[in-house]
């Protein structure tokens, strides 16, 4: 399997697996059991062309133009980032202390990319006013369709939280999300081919001598727009978790570290 040379074998399995159900709609060891199966000239076509992205380190998500993120399919290319497990951890945090608190609290994503955390925050709490933002154009393309896909009502504003003479359109909420870029540039070499060469750098990096740009702001933004009993959800880079955190109780009461499913210091929850 020539995608071992890329990836571990569990991983070139998973992946070769995901691949044959998504394109040929069989599974791979279905085959192998069966070698009389006849795939279509177009189905092995299909699987030629994605194994030869897959073969150039594009990410499966990329090639199947689809990704899995707390138990829903979302729409992905290369305009946003990939959905990943810790993020769903924030979206567990969000859902697990909001329901008891507010029966219909208002909620902004920022950065949302596919739509991921705002779509997955609705479906589980059809009540909330859930709005989301981002500067990019083709991003809020996917998270519409993304919202549509799954019938759920978001409103969508295209604003580059960076500039703060636009916040001024935007209400007060319950609930801040975010997992806004927060790798610093010189980290670009240490990433996995597969995101240094394919995922939206808009969303992964920040300047080297500005690594908390984003929470700085996120940080103000709370400040005129966050309601007296209202909290922050943040994803942050785990070597600047305590300095987040500090940047935070600067102006807030209260601000946790949390630790994802690895141990690491990857989020962080805020009170005014």
């Amino acid at each position: 399997m020539q995608l071992q040379q890329i990836y571990p074998l569990s991983e070139a399995t998973i992946i070769t697996d995901r691949a044959f159900e998504s394109i040929a709609n069989t599974k791979r060891s279905d085959l192998i059991k069966d070698p009389s199966k006849q795939l279509s000239n177009k189905t092995i076509q299909q699987l030629s062309r994605a194994f030869s992205d897959l073969l150039q380190h594009k990410p499966i998500q990329y090639v199947l133009g689809e990704a899995w993120f707390y138990h829903l399919k979302f729409k992905v290319n290369e305009d946003v980032l990939i959905p990943r497990p810790e993020t769903e951890e924030l979206v567990e945090l969000v859902i697990n202390s909001r329901k008891s608190l507010i029966t219909d609290p208002h909620i902004l994503d920022i950065g949302t990319g596919s739509g991921c955390i705002p779509i997955a925050i609705k479906k589980n709490m059809p009540a909330a006013v859930v709005s989301a933002i981002d500067v990019s154009e083709a991003a809020l393309k996917i998270a519409k369709e993304n919202a549509k896909q799954h019938n759920v009502q978001i409103e969508f504003l295209q604003m580059d939280i960076l500039d703060e003479s636009t916040w001024q359109q935007l209400p007060q909420y319950h609930v801040i999300v975010s997992n806004p870029p927060y790798i610093p540039k010189k980290e670009k070499e240490k990433l996995a081919k597969n995101v240094r060469d394919y995922e939206p750098h808009l969303a992964l990096f920040v300047p080297d001598k500005d690594p908390l740009l984003f929470y700085v702001k996120i940080a103000a933004l709370g400040r005129s727009h966050l309601n007296s009993n209202g909290k922050i959800y943040l994803e942050v880079h785990e070597d600047l978790a305590s300095e987040a955190r500090a940047l935070f109780l600067e102006h807030y009461s209260y601000a946790e570290i949390k630790k994802d499913m690895f141990g690491r210091e990857r989020m962080l929850i805020i009170s005014i």
